[in-house]
This record gives structure tokens, C-alpha cells and sequence, in this order.
């Protein structure tokens, strides 16, 4: 008999999962599956359950948001033997699924989560970590991993909005040299994101147009620090419109970066805290995970 290894956050999107379990799991059992289902306990838990026992598995399912799935890539991609992923999205943003199209109909995705296609994406390294669509630093990073899980639940986006609007009285810049092929770029920096994504902080098409999940680059934007209200404004126009017409944004796409410090800088992975460092080196580990589609 099949095995699916069955990984959940019982917390994540209102805890609307709980709802749904026996339907879900009644589902996997109609497909000729034995199931064995996991809530994960805390941070890093689906990591740990990946690397230990995911080989015994036929399928790995995974529900939550997109820091479950980031826990259950990373868990993997230590993996010699890869196996297929499916994920039910759950949480208060799920900007991966939007990039992979992934309904919110927690049903429907759990179908395509069993009877989908594998679709074999690409995985950031970020020093000896991973991430599935997202590194990043400076403003509006810190909000997801400091706003708390209950914040999330209730307000959604909003909660995002809210905390950042705290951060926007007083915006940090970070001193960086950042190098990618044989350009080296050197200033202060305010933010800057790495992504393999559609969707980031639930905005669409943040990252540019023509966007592929499996094309072995990312997506990179740095913003250096305005030096007055007007250039603030010209880089806001600038982000809201999509329109590249600022000397204080850089947009480019590359398979590997390397970003250098003074001090350390907190960066954030997946949404969630990936620690703080003066050195890091971001490499595309090109369609390095499969998974679950629809056909």
C-alpha cells in the first residue's frame, strides 16, 4: 500500500484546517493511501520530521502557510531521495500557492495536492539554509516573523499593514557591497528581497512581470535610502505603478548573489526569521523540489 506522510500547522489561517481533517484524510484513504498524519509542535518541527522519516513515504502533503512548506522544503532538499510534495495552503498570505496557482478551496487543493502533476521548482540556498520564494532584508521584512501568529489570524494582510506602518517612522538603512556576476553594487540600502515568486507579502507582480518558478533565476530588487521626501515618493510611485523609472531601485535577475556587511543584518526567509548576518551567499538550486500541480 501507498504511504502519504501527512504534515500540518493546526494553527495557521484561522486553525481551518481542523474543519476539514477527516475530509481531507477520507480523501487520501479512497485513494488507496495509508496515511500518517503529523501537527507540527513547533518551529522547525517538519524539518526535522522530513529529513528523519520522509524516505519511508510515498507522497509528502503538507498544510499551513508558506512557512510550513519552507520547513518541509528544507527537511528535503538534505535529502538524497526527493520526494513529490503536496500542499493544501492554510495561512494568512500564501504567496507561493498564488504563484503556483493553488486553489483556496482547501478541498480542491487537496485534490491536486493527490491527483495533480509534479512540477519541479526551483529552491533558494541561503548559506547552508534554503528557502522556497523569498530572502530578504530591511523595512516590512521584520513585520511577518514579529507580528504574532493570533495578530495574523485575525487581521490577515492588515496585520502586515499595521505593524509595518510602526517601522516607517524610522527607516533603518543597511552600508552593503552587493556583487552578482561582474557587477558590484555599493550603498546604503533599505530594503532588498530575493524571490522565486509571483506573489510576495500578498502583492502580485511585485517582483516584475515574466516571472517563472523553474527557469533557474531570481528575481532581484534593492532600494537604496532616500535621501529626502521626494525621493521616498519616487521610489513608492515607482513600486505601486511597476514602472522602473528610478535611479534608487535596482531590478535585475541572476542565479547567484552575494551580499556583504559591516554590521549584521537580519534577513528574512520564506516569512519567517532566517537570522542575522554580515555575509550571504545566495545560490538557485535549479528545479530542485517537486511539487504537486494541477494537470
Amino acid at each position: 500500500m501507498k504511504k502519504i506522510l501527512f504534515v500540518y500547522n493546526a494553527h495557521a489561517g484561522k486553525a481551518a484546517i481542523r474543519s476539514k481533517l477527516a475530509d481531507i484524510i477520507d480523501m487520501m484513504v479512497k485513494r488507496g493511501y495509508r496515511v500518517t498524519s503529523h501537527p507540527t509542535q513547533y518551529s522547525g518541527d517538519a524539518t526535522e520530521l522530513i529529513e528523519q522519516e520522509s524516505a519511508d513515504y510515498d507522497l509528502v502533503i503538507c498544510s499551513g502557510g508558506d512557512g510550513t512548506l519552507d520547513e518541509v522544503v528544507t527537511g528535503m532538499m538534505r535529502l538524497e531521495e526527493k520526494k513529490p510534495i503536496g500542499y493544501i495552503p492554510m495561512g494568512s498570505t500564501n504567496d507561493f500557492a498564488n504563484s503556483l496557482r493553488l486553489p483556496k478551496n482547501v478541498l480542491k487543493a487537496a485534490e491536486i495536492a493527490l491527483d495533480g502533476k509534479p512540477f519541479a521548482c526551483d529552491v533558494g540556498q541561503f548559506n547552508d539554509n534554503s528557502f522556497i520564494y523569498v530572502a530578504a532584508f530591511g523595512i516590512f521584512t521584520e513585520v511577518s516573523y514579529q507580528t504574532n501568529q493570533e495578530l495574523k489570524n485575525l487581521l490577515g494582510h492588515a496585520a502586515y499593514i499595521l505593524e509595518g506602518a510602526k517601522s516607517l517612522l524610522d527607516i533603518a538603512a543597511y552600508e552593503m557591497r552587493v556583487e552578482y556576476e561582474d557587477i558590484v553594487l555599493e550603498g546604503e540600502f533599505i530594503f532588498g528581497m530575493v524571490t522565486n515568486s509571483i506573489s510576495v507579502g500578498g502583492f502580485k507582480q511585485i517582483a516584475g512581470k515574466n516571472v517563472l518558478l523553474d527557469d533557474g533565476v531570481f528575481e532581484v530588487t534593492l532600494i537604496k535610502r532616500p535621501k529626502n521626501p521626494l525621493e521616498l515618493n519616487e521610489i513608492v510611485t515607482s513600486l505601486l505603478t511597476r514602472v522602473d523609472n528610478t535611479d534608487l531601485i535596482y531590478s535585475f535577475k541572476t542565479s547567484e548573489i552575494h551580499f556583504f556587511t559591516e554590521k549584521e543584518v537580519s534577513w528574512t526567509l520564506d516569512g519567517e526569521y532566517g537570522g542575522s548576518h554580515s555575509e550571504i551567499v545566495i545560490k538557485n538550486w535549479h528545479q530542485a523540489v517537486q511539487i504537486m500541480v494541477k494537470e
